[in-house]
């Protein structure tokens, strides 16, 4: 596979495009901590009865970690469940790798200066006539359109707790030790980790400006970010928080 770069694509999904939803049915789709955020906001539901509706933990390729996944219907079709005739119901707020097909992102961290390199590929499944349409685009363009910043942000920063976790903070705990459950609960349960940060003043804990505690206040996923930081120093001793 060669990076796109500044090269253009062809590619359009609409419901008049033959293969529409095909995508949508027989996926293997990893589900991120900002997607299920998104998702649950969308649903009107909390993050916990998210979970349980609608994905299953398995064995990925962080052996320390569960992989969460998209849940399919139990039928023949084996579909997306947010998948109707008509297309998408939560469109505006599905996961990154719905948005970001049907380019592939890879992230080289090796860079010297500690400044990641993304590169975009194009994939091309051979039902899809999406490819056929009429329209180019270029990968700024793309990432712009689908509104890819805010999620390839967030998912950058599950990459780095997600390094955290393959080194085994919780060596000698065992699968489903007590940290491994606090750091899923962070990571995929906000508002289990809302009520817990409530409950035990975390933020009281650590100094912050004014705006980043409002900002906490009203937004999962800023909450998130500061649960990954104290994570790091729960796990490593090494964050971005200072206590007071």
């Amino acid at each position: 596979m060669v990076p796109l770069g500044e090269s253009e694509f062809q590619f359009a999904c609409h419901p008049g495009v033959a293969c529409f939803t095909f995508c949508c049915r027989n996926v293997d789709m990893i589900l991120y901590p900002y997607d299920i955020i998104r998702l649950k906001s969308a649903l009107g539901i909390d993050s916990e009865t998210c979970l349980r509706m609608y994905t299953g933990l398995e064995k990925g390729d962080n052996p320390y970690f569960p992989t969460v996944k998209l849940k399919l219907t139990a039928d023949e079709q084996k579909a997306c469940p947010f998948l109707t005739s008509s297309g998408c119901t939560v469109y505006n707020d599905r996961p990154s790798a719905c948005r970001t097909y049907p380019l592939e992102r890879a992230v080289d961290r090796s860079n010297i200066a500690g400044v990641a390199d993304e590169y975009y590929f194009l994939t091309h499944h051979p039902y899809c006539l999406g490819h056929n349409e009429n329209k180019k685009w270029k990968v700024n363009t793309w990432v712009r359109n689908q509104k890819l910043v805010d999620y390839n942000v967030m998912n950058e920063l599950w990459a780095e707790i997600d390094t955290v976790f393959r080194q085994n903070p919780w060596r000698g705990e065992g699968a489903g030790g007590e940290k491994q459950q606090l750091a899923f609960m962070v990571c995929y349960n906000i508002d289990g980790f809302r009520r817990f940060a409530a409950e035990n003043m975390l933020l009281k804990q650590f100094q912050m400006d004014k705006d980043f505690k409002k900002r906490i206040s009203r937004e999962d996923s800023e909450l998130l970010k500061f649960g990954w930081q104290w994570l790091k120093l729960i796990l490593t001793g090494k964050s971005s928080l200072i206590r007071k």
